[in-house]
């Protein structure tokens, strides 16, 4: 077993998701979920050699704390408590405060719990798991790396919104993005695949799931991203409207919406789940589909087509681009989607490779375009690796 573990934290408002990585492989040498905080049903579950266990949290609130003792008691029962040298959080939000990994103390705390308008559902939460585990491995250093981080590069023509400069000084508005350590790890492993430095490399990194982003990457920076001043914008998504022309908005609230009604539905009620009226998982549409209904369909078409936009528009950001990465939950497993996103890109050359297309699934990389054409390739995204690495170099440069 590696003497570097880092426990990996990605800590939400109703959920806790767990990793113990090792440092060297980027292999999760032990994963969980703690779920249903806050309600009767509260659970910490795990994988050992195959077999799934569960432990239930006690009463309705605290759930982050006795979830995050639960993983402490775990990793002492299975001997590997000793090999953990450091604790890593994924936090969504970290505005213009946070361009790189910290290390978190009090003032990091406070400072993330004051950014939680352009995260609202997620800081809050992360600041929950980070109290929590400082409580659970108190002689441990705690460090946070942030999903908009990588996108502190963008050019002001990028992030820039085309409303008053006093505005958008006075509120910190621009755009952030977000799935930040995913295209970063994404776009790294494709300059590996196709023998050029990363620092002399473009791609266009496609992470579809549940919240889903493209990002343009050239010579290993973040020069543009469809997710804005906060995840909510760019792509349509699992409940998550993406974009949308803001005069809905007043139309609505002018029609006596309350502003907490709008939030809910344009995060909650929307994407998949509001065109479809079905389910906010993308297996479900394609099923549902598949078996003939129209609005599954229309979902299915909205989303992949929204997509083949954004990968097309963000070829303009580029002089040269060595190729299209898929990855993301939707991204690495779909068929479906990625053969309709490839077909809409039909005008660019691109053609699908249909055997490389279904091999690439379930955890599998692979190129998904044909030889001679403009290359697409699928790579499994590992974002805990990123945190670990990141939080491990802090540590030793640090000591």
């Amino acid at each position: 077993m590696s003497n570097s573990l880092v426990l990996v934290i990605n800590s939400g408002s109703s959920s806790l998701k767990f990793a113990l990585i090792d440092t060297v492989t980027g292999e999760a040498t032990l994963s969980g979920l703690g779920e249903c905080f806050n309600l009767p049903e509260a659970v910490v579950s795990w994988k050992v050699n195959g077999v799934k266990q569960e432990f239930k949290l006690n009463g309705l609130d605290g759930h982050h704390q006795q979830a995050i003792d639960r993983i402490v008691a775990l990793v002492d029962e299975l001997g590997m408590k000793d090999n953990i040298v450091t604790i890593g959080h994924r936090v969504v939000h970290g505005g213009t405060k946070f361009n790189s990994t910290v290390h978190v103390d009090e003032q990091v705390m406070v400072d993330i719990e004051a950014l939680s308008d352009l995260a609202p559902l997620h800081n809050p939460a992360h600041v929950l798991g980070m109290r929590a585990a400082a409580k659970a491995f108190p002689t441990l250093s705690q460090f946070a790396v942030f999903d908009t981080a990588f996108h502190q590069t963008m050019p002001e023509k990028a992030y820039t919104y085309a409303i008053s400069k006093e505005v958008c000084q006075q509120y910190n508005i621009r755009r952030y993005g977000a799935h930040g350590t995913s295209h970063y790890y994404v776009t790294r492993e494709a300059a590996k695949r196709i023998n050029k430095p990363v620092e002399a490399s473009s791609f266009i990194s496609v992470h579809l799931g549940n919240g889903a982003s493209v990002c343009v990457v050239k010579n290993g920076e973040s020069i543009d991203t469809s997710m804005g001043f906060t995840p909510l914008a760019g792509l349509m998504m699992g409940t998550r409207c993406g974009d949308i022309d803001p005069s809905i908005l007043e139309y609505l609230l002018k029609k006596g919406w309350t502003p907490e009604r709008l939030h809910n539905e344009l995060v909650s009620n929307s994407g998949f789940l509001g065109i479809s009226g079905l389910t906010s998982d993308c297996r479900g549409i394609i099923e549902a589909m598949d078996a003939g209904n129209h609005d599954a369909k229309l979902a299915f078409e909205v989303f992949s087509y929204r997509a083949a936009k954004y990968i097309a528009s963000y070829m303009v950001a580029l002089d040269e681009l060595d190729g299209i990465i898929f990855t993301g939950g939707i991204g690495e497993n779909s068929l479906p989607v990625r053969r309709e996103i490839m077909r809409l890109l039909k005008i660019f050359g691109y053609r699908e490779d249909v055997a490389g297309n279904e091999a690439a699934r379930f955890g599998a990389e692979g190129i998904i375009s044909q030889p001679n054409t403009p290359l697409a390739m699928v790579i499994p995204t590992n974002e805990e690796f990123v945190i670990a690495q990141q939080s491990l170099a802090l540590l030793n440069a640090e000591a």
